[in-house]
């Protein structure tokens, strides 16, 4: 596997929006991506963030999976959308500041449309602390569909 890009070559996000730190890996139809859990900045109280806080840790490491997909086609990364989650369950009720957390997706199904779904889960230290399957949609055009040109 070749050396990856930066996780801000990969996602939309920006500046305080990116909440992952890197790639660890990524081949086929899964990705892994690492955050320390940060002590100041967006979603930090009391020593952590909120457990909610990983579905965005999640959705940024899908959108981090199909930035890589994109690079491998010579695109660049597109805006997606969360559509929503299922199951989400988490052992904590935050994750810790200073806390490394691993964060791996796989994508389970992908219509033709854009529709997609993914397992995804947060570890640290070997110990899985959530789960859930989100859906996303990546649409061909984001500009056009935002604006409502694209059906």
């Amino acid at each position: 596997m070749s050396e990856l890009p930066a996780i801000t070559e990969l996602v939309p996000h920006a500046g305080p929006m990116c909440l992952l730190d890197r790639v660890l890996a990524a081949e086929g139809e899964r990705l892994s991506a690492e955050v320390v859990v940060p002590a100041q900045g967006l979603f930090c109280q009391d020593g952590g963030v909120g457990a909610w806080v990983g579905i965005e840790y999640m959705a940024q490491a899908v959108a981090a999976w199909a930035g890589w997909q994109a690079r491998a086609a010579g695109q660049p990364p597109r805006i997606g959308l969360l559509l929503g989650t299922r199951r989400y369950r988490c052992g904590v009720p935050r994750f810790a500041a200073g806390q490394r957390l691993q964060v791996d997706i796989e994508r389970a199904y992908q219509a033709d449309n854009g529709l997609g779904q993914f397992d995804c889960r947060i570890q640290a230290d070997g110990i899985e602390l959530a789960s859930a399957t989100l859906t996303v949609f990546g649409p061909e055009d984001p500009s056009a569909f935002l604006n409502g040109e694209e059906p």
